[in-house]
C-alpha cells in the first residue's frame, strides 16, 4: 500500500482577512477605546501604556510662574527664618517682639513648600503640576484670610497689609488660572 502524503497545508493571510484582523484586534483589546477615550494604535502602546494622555499642553507662561512662585516662597521664607522681626513689622508696621519661634516656624514650612515648588518645575506630569498649583492657591487663600482677620483685629490699615492683601488675591487668581489650563482636556488631532 501505497502511503498518501498529506494535502499541502493552506497558509492563512490574516493581512488580507478583515474578519479575522478584526477578531484578533478586538482579542487583543487593540484599537478600542479606553476609560479616558484613547484610542490605542499599537500593541506596544497598549503594554506599555498611552504616554501621549500625560503631556501636557503647558499653558503659555505656567514655567514662568512657577519659578515666580518658588522664588517667592524661598525669599520670604529665608527673611522669616532670618529676620523674624523684619517680616512682621513690614507687614503690619507694628513692633511686638515677640513671636521670634512662630515666625522662624512660619518660614520654616515656607521653605518646605519652596522645594516642592522647586522640584515641580523640572517634570511634565499633569498630576504633579496641578497638585502644586492647588497647594499654592491653598496656601494664598488661607493667607489672605489669616491677614485680613489679623488686620482687623489690630484695628488700622496700612499700605503694607493692603498691598500683601491685594497681593494675595492677584496670586489667587494667577494660580487659579493655571490650574484650570492643565486640568482641560487637550482636543484630539
Amino acid at each position: 500500500m501505497a502511503t498518501k502524503s498529506p494535502p499541502p497545508l493552506m497558509k492563512k493571510h490574516s493581512q488580507t482577512d478583515l474578519v479575522s484582523r478584526l477578531k484578533t484586534r478586538k482579542i487583543l483589546g487593540v484599537g478600542g477605546e479606553d476609560d479616558d477615550g484613547e484610542v490605542h494604535r499599537s500593541k506596544i502602546s497598549q503594554v506599555l501604556g498611552n504616554e501621549i494622555k500625560f503631556a501636557v499642553r503647558e499653558p503659555l507662561g505656567l514655567r514662568l510662574w512657577q519659578f515666580i512662585s518658588a522664588a517667592i516662597f524661598t525669599a520670604v521664607a529665608v527673611m522669616a527664618i532670618a529676620f523674624p522681626d523684619k517680616l512682621y513689622n513690614i507687614v503690619f508696621e507694628e513692633d511686638t517682639g515677640s513671636g521670634k519661634t512662630s515666625t522662624r516656624l512660619y518660614g520654616g514650612a515656607l521653605f518646605s513648600i519652596s522645594l516642592i515648588f522647586w522640584n515641580s518645575m523640572y517634570t511634565a506630569e499633569k498630576v504633579i503640576i496641578r497638585w502644586t498649583l492647588l497647594t499654592e492657591a491653598c496656601y494664598f487663600s488661607i493667607h489672605f484670610i489669616v491677614t485680613a482677620v489679623a488686620v482687623i483685629e489690630i484695628g488700622t490699615t496700612c499700605f503694607a497689609s493692603a498691598m500683601l492683601l491685594s497681593s494675595c488675591l492677584l496670586f489667587i487668581l494667577i494660580t487659579g488660572y493655571f490650574y484650570y489650563q492643565v486640568g482641560r482636556r487637550t482636543k484630539k488631532m
